[in-house]
């Protein structure tokens, strides 16, 4: 594998103004924007931005948040107002003051006046807030770990902060992946107990023990109430545990479940488009190589024919389309073609790309088309690229040509991580097609003639058949001096 390859595949993003839309439309900023306008003079606040008890109740209120838990959503959108630059707390002016003041944030302007990518940004600062309080201590264990001080003693809180928001992030990496696989965009929301399981059970372990059972119940337990946290803010859907299968205290855990029926009663999760923004901004923060489709739209052919190798190929048609839609067909198939050129190991990689591409452009394409069917290395692809298309006067290609074309085709194949029952068709296929094949194979002038004729020995089902693609490799290489 290439040390340049992607560490993920390319996740497909919604438009920057749709994301922003969904951004503004978030229960929690939408509630933090409201009390941010509602602030003035008389708003009172304590010494980390908090909102005084005495002020709770009219700011549920003015959320329109009744019952016992009003307050409680009022202080969450509160301090996520703060945090996300809404509103800004103002220390006591006075040294007989009790509390501090607020003043209008800066970014509150923004939410009005602000483009799609400072809505973003807003977000992203508010997704951090968030973060940090679903890798946080639940109240009751923090409030036994105030030492005189008035710091919080992390060893009797058994907690390490860096340790649970990590755990988080791999979670949340996981679940991206899944979205990302395969170039789709999952709809299919994930069971908790399989998030869990994948950041706790071994890869070789069979049957978990029973102690690796009780952490991933351990784990599902605190994601719920993470996930919880989080959907607030746009990150997730998410169908919380059913409280009927928590365990009351005192009696044995819940054990993950053992068939589809009852999984989504353990809690069921997914990514938003929203989510799938904020969760790969994160990843690029911590210099994660996440690509999006649209990377290369302003790159050259030989960045996108490169880039493409990696994709999927739902991916690779996206990220191409767009990559055309900024060119003329003209221009599309003469950058494309020449960037298909060359003699490298990845030039017939490249070479594929180009022709799935050219499948995508106009008849404007012909005339720089036919102005390399007499080239070497592409004249091939451009007579496929003609004779699908209808096109006349095309010349048939040389026996040469034919054979050429066959060992570049295999050697992209190769360059993938395609189907390998796909490539044993291929193979199996383009030797029945020509008589004599193997004889003919070894003589071709091509860079990776040798190493396509004893991949063909692996593959070709047919005991004979492959051992004389074994034999006319070791003639490719016995010629070349390999």
């Amino acid at each position: 594998m290439s040390e340049d390859r992607p560490t993920l595949p390319p996740v497909r993003l919604h438009s920057d103004a749709e994301l922003a839309r969904d951004a503004l439309a978030t229960p929690l900023l939408t509630r933090a924007v409201r009390l941010a306008r509602w602030a003035g003079p008389g708003t009172r606040v304590g010494a980390g931005g908090e909102l005084v008890d005495e002020q709770l109740p009219m700011a549920a209120q003015v959320l329109g948040l009744g019952g016992a838990d009003g307050p409680a959503y009022a202080s969450e959108a509160w301090r996520l107002a703060v945090d996300a630059g809404l509103v800004e707390a103002q220390d006591p002016q006075d040294d007989d003051a009790e509390y501090g003041t607020v003043t209008v944030g800066e970014n509150l302007e923004l939410i009005v006046s602000g483009g799609p990518q400072d809505i973003l940004a807003i977000w992203l600062d508010a997704l951090e807030a968030v973060h940090a309080d679903a890798t946080a201590p639940v109240l009751e264990d923090l409030a036994g770990a105030i030492d005189e001080d008035g710091e919080i003693d992390f060893e009797t809180l058994d907690w390490d902060p860096e340790a649970e928001s990590e755990f988080l992030d791999g979670v949340l990496g996981n679940l991206y992946l899944l979205t990302v696989a395969e170039g789709g965009a999952r709809d299919e929301p994930v069971p908790l107990p399989a998030l869990a399981a994948s950041m706790i059970v071994p890869d070789d372990m069979g049957e978990p023990t029973d102690d690796v059972l009780e952490q991933v119940s351990d784990a599902m337990m605190r994601l719920d109430d993470q996930f919880r946290l989080l959907e607030p803010i746009g990150l997730v859907e998410y169908r919380p545990v059913d409280e009927a299968l928590m365990a009351e205290e005192g009696e044995e855990e819940s054990a993950p479940p053992v068939d589809d029926e009852d999984v989504s009663r353990y809690g069921m999760v997914k990514l938003t488009p929203l989510g799938l923004y904020g969760v790969r901004a994160r990843m690029r923060e911590a210099g994660i190589d996440a690509p999006a489709v649209g990377d290369l739209a302003d790159e050259d052919a030989d960045a996108l024919l490169d880039g493409l190798a990696h994709y999927p190929e739902l991916s690779a048609r996206a990220e191409t389309e767009q990559w055309l839609a900024r060119r003329t067909p003209a221009e599309s198939a003469r950058e494309l073609l020449a960037a298909a050129r060359g003699a490298d190991e990845g030039a017939p990689l490249r070479r594929l790309h180009c022709q799935q591409a050219l499948t995508l452009v106009g008849p404007q394409a012909e005339p720089a088309v036919r102005a390399v069917l007499d080239d070497a290395e592409l004249g091939g692809l451009a007579r496929v690229w003609l004779a699908e298309r209808g096109a006349k006067d095309v010349p048939a290609p040389s026996e040469s040509m034919i054979f050429w074309l066959a060992i570049d085709t295999i050697a992209a194949q190769l360059g993938t991580e395609g189907d390998l029952e796909e490539l044993r068709d291929l193979v199996e296929g383009l030797v029945g097609q020509h008589s004599g094949f193997f004889e003919a194979a070894w003589r071709v002038d091509h860079p990776a003639t040798a190493d396509v004729l004893e991949a063909m020995g692996r593959l070709h089902p047919d005991k004979r058949a492959a051992k004389e693609a074994r034999k006319a490799a070791f003639k490719a290489r016995s010629r070349t001096g390999g």
